[in-house]
C-alpha cells in the first residue's frame, strides 16, 4: 500500500518510518509526480502558513485537493490539521479546506509550553494514547459530518470526517503506532 507523506517541511521522516514499520510503502511527496499511485496521504506538522505557501509554489494544492475530493484518505497532524481545515480563525483563506472544521492556531501556547499527556481515544482502543503537543492548534467547532475522536481540557484535539482524520498533536513522535494503523485501516476500507 503506497502512502504519500507530504515532505515540504516538518516531521515527515518520522511519519514515513512509522508507516514503513506498519508494512506500508511510504512515498515522500515533494512534486505533483510523486502523487501518482498513492492510496492515502499524510500531512505532517510544521508551520502551516509555510506548508500552504509551498503547496501553492510546487503546484500540489489543486491535485491533492482533487484526489481527496475523489476519495483519497488524508491524515493531518498539528499543522496538517490546520492545512486540512475549511476555516482558520483569524485568517481570510484556508489551504486545502478538506474538513468542515474551524481551527484555532497555536491555542496551546508557544514552543516552550509544549507538553505530553495521556488521551482517551476510544476509536483506537482502551489504552490511553501518549500525545505530544508542540505549538498545537485545536478545533473550535465542527460541522455535522465530523466526529470528535478526542478532547483535552474541553478542547477538540482529534477528529474524523469520512476518510479524513486530523490531530492537534504529533503521533509520529511517540512509539505508539495505533493512529497510523487506524489510518491505514481507513485506506484499506476496513474502517
Amino acid at each position: 500500500m503506497k502512502i504519500g507523506v507530504l515532505a515540504l517541511q516538518g516531521a515527515f521522516h518520522e511519519h514515513a518510518r512509522m508507516l514503513g514499520d506498519l508494512g506500508a510503502e511510504p512515498v515522500l511527496v515533494k512534486l505533483p509526480r510523486h502523487l501518482e499511485g498513492i492510496e492515502g496521504l499524510v500531512i505532517p506538522g510544521g508551520e502551516s502558513t509555510t506548508i500552504g505557501k509551498l503547496l501553492r509554489e510546487y503546484e500540489l494544492m489543486t491535485p491533492i485537493r482533487q484526489m481527496a475530493q475523489d476519495g483519497m484518505p488524508v491524515f493531518g497532524t498539528c499543522a496538517g490539521m490546520i492545512v486540512m481545515a475549511a476555516r482558520i480563525q483569524g485568517e481570510p483563506e484556508p489551504h486545502l479546506a478538506l474538513m468542515d472544521v474551524t481551527v484555532n492556531r497555536n491555542s496551546f501556547g508557544r514552543q516552550r509550553e509544549s507538553f505530553e499527556t495521556d488521551l482517551d481515544i476510544p476509536e483506537i482502543g482502551e489504552k490511553p494514547f501518549r500525545a505530544v503537543f508542540i505549538r498545537a492548534p485545536h478545533i473550535e467547532s465542527v460541522g455535522e459530518g465530523v466526529r470528535t475522536l478526542a478532547t483535552y481540557e474541553g478542547r477538540i484535539v482529534a477528529v474524523r470526517e469520512g476518510k479524513f482524520i486530523a490531530t492537534s498533536f504529533h503521533p509520529e513522535l511517540t512509539a505508539d503506532d495505533r493512529l497510523h494503523a487506524y489510518f491505514l485501516d481507513i485506506v484499506a476500507g476496513k474502517r
